[in-house]
């Protein structure tokens, strides 16, 4: 826990990933093409990576709906507490009754006319204890006697498990259950609130690569055009001969197709992002994104492998998923121990009865001597007891499953931190490597240029050296992005991506193992 706590004091300073800073975009933004339609009234949007995920933490559509899975197992802790609420129950009839009776002069008719009236408040605790408290009153009128007959009686039930379903633990392990299936979905909630953010995330370098790849193929293909009018101009005046128009010409072909490629590719990313952020208002797909925030590479600043899969092995949303599924089957193996118990239960009923001719003065004779007591104890056992004793044995099972499943998904996580941790290293390097690939494309560029110019070159070696710089200047673009991306992705795979976010949700915290 230690780790966990090192980990949040010093979550600010550590590796962000980007600057949410609002900022000139590091990718410069290209006005919209006219293959896109913009609704009349509806404005361009404009995003900083933050606004991205706090908007799409709010819209998306997907998360308000796993959203509300939190709230709807929690109520299945309300009908587990439901069963130590208090009940009362009340019962009232009136009957009457026509018959014969025998005497000394022979058969004559008799009349009764009943009243019963009871009332029952009951109560059961989570030590096995039913308590009830009855009222009852009975009224009777007979031709056999000349005054009705009244009774009242209060009585005290009180019945104790003491064997199976006695105690605490095993009475409250449903609710128990139920509480750890809310803290479950809270995780579950987290970890897909984790998936959004990246996926927003990822969304948003897209576009920006996407964007940054129409503006370098656009200035490739004016490069290519300039060196069209320059072979026409040297062709012209005799330096050169036709049949070198037409590298340039296929140049400048193949630039056209990138940027097609380019701009249906932007548009996609474009929709996609806005699929995630969900921004208010109608037809959302036809609104242009306008990117204000750009990488902060400065501040990035990574911990040793060990500290991330440390972190992992506590935030991990699945991780402490399994480890409630432990801590779940540890209540069901209380029960199913629980269940392998005869039952054997004491019981007490004490009770006062008053006798009068109507019901007020029953109630006063009550104090007098009369009471009735009864005790006893009830056992119940089946012989052989097999459908508990294979329920047990299954819980067992079970339990052991998971125990072993969740060492196996510990040490995929593991696997997954220290593959993504390597991941970020080469894309950080990549970084370097391109940026260098790019300078020495240009500079090649530039030298092939020179040598055309004075004639010690062709076009179809320019042509080349302007293919060889597009790639270096897109690869170098992208490098960044994917750089971003693996960040992302091993801030997601540790579990600390909302924390360096800044966002709280659900399930900051571990599971608590005095719930086992």
């Amino acid at each position: 826990m230690s780790m966990l706590k090192l980990f949040r004091r010093n979550v600010l300073a550590a590796a962000t990933g980007v600057s949410l800073l609002l900022a000139a975009s590091f990718f410069p933004i290209c006005p919209a093409w006219g293959g896109t339609v913009v609704s009349p009234g509806t404005s361009p949007i404009q995003l900083t990576v933050k606004d991205a995920i706090l908007m799409s933490l709010e819209n998306n559509r997907g998360l308000s709906v796993q959203r509300l899975i939190p709230s709807i197992q929690g109520t299945f802790e309300q009908q587990e507490q439901a069963v130590f609420d208090p009940t009362v129950s009340a019962l009232a009839t009136v009957d009457r009754k026509r018959s014969e009776r025998a005497d000394t002069t022979g058969r004559s008719p008799l009349d009764e006319n009943g009243l019963n009236a009871s009332i029952v408040f009951e109560k059961y605790f989570p030590t096995g204890t039913t308590v009830s408290v009855e009222g009852d009153f009975d009224r009777l009128d007979s031709s056999l006697y000349n005054d009705p007959f009244a009774s009242s009686r209060v009585g005290l039930s009180v019945t104790q498990a003491l064997l199976r379903g006695y105690g605490v633990r095993v009475n409250l392990a449903n609710l128990q259950q139920a509480r750890l299936e809310t803290y479950a979905s809270q995780y579950e909630l987290r970890g897909f609130s984790e998936t959004v953010v990246g996926r927003v995330e990822f969304a948003y370098w897209d576009y920006a690569l996407a964007m940054q790849q129409i503006k370098i193929v656009e200035e490739s293909l004016q490069l290519a055009e300039q060196q069209k009018r320059e072979t026409e101009e040297m062709i012209t005046v005799g330096k050169l001969a036709e049949s070198e128009l037409v590298a340039t010409q296929a140049a400048i072909a193949s630039r056209r197709q990138e940027l097609i490629d380019a701009r249906s590719n932007m548009e996609q990313t474009r929709l996609k992002l806005l699929r995630l952020v969900n921004p208010p208002g109608s037809n959302p797909f036809k609104r242009q994104v306008v990117l204000l925030s750009r990488p902060d590479l400065e501040s990035i600043r990574l911990d040793p492998v060990e500290g991330h899969v440390a972190v992992a092995l506590i935030m991990r949303p699945d991780l402490n998923q399994a480890r409630l599924r432990i801590q779940r089957d540890n209540l069901e193996l209380v029960k199913t121990k629980n269940g392998l118990l005869p039952r054997m239960d004491f019981f007490v009923t004490l009770g006062k009865t008053g006798y009068a001719d109507s019901f007020g003065p029953s109630v006063g004779h009550m104090t007098g001597d009369g009471y009735d007591a009864l005790a006893g104890v009830k056992f119940e056992y089946p012989f052989h007891n097999r459908g508990a004793g294979a329920e047990h044995r299954r819980v067992l099972l079970n339990k052991e499953q998971a125990e072993k499943a969740l060492g196996n998904l510990e040490q995929l996580v593991e696997l997954d931190v220290r593959t993504a941790y390597i991941e970020v290293d080469r894309s950080r390097q990549q970084i370097t490597a391109s940026t260098e690939t790019r300078k020495l494309d240009e500079e090649k560029l530039r030298v092939e240029t020179e040598k055309f110019r004075v004639g010690r070159s062709t076009n179809f070696l320019v042509a080349q050296a302007q293919r060889d710089l597009l790639l270096s200047q897109v690869g170098e673009v992208r490098a960044l992005a994917t750089y971003l991306k693996a960040l992302t992705n091993l801030f997601r795979l540790e579990g600390s991506l909302l924390e360096r976010r800044g966002i709280n949700a659900p399930g900051r915290q571990p599971p608590n193992p005095a719930n086992e």
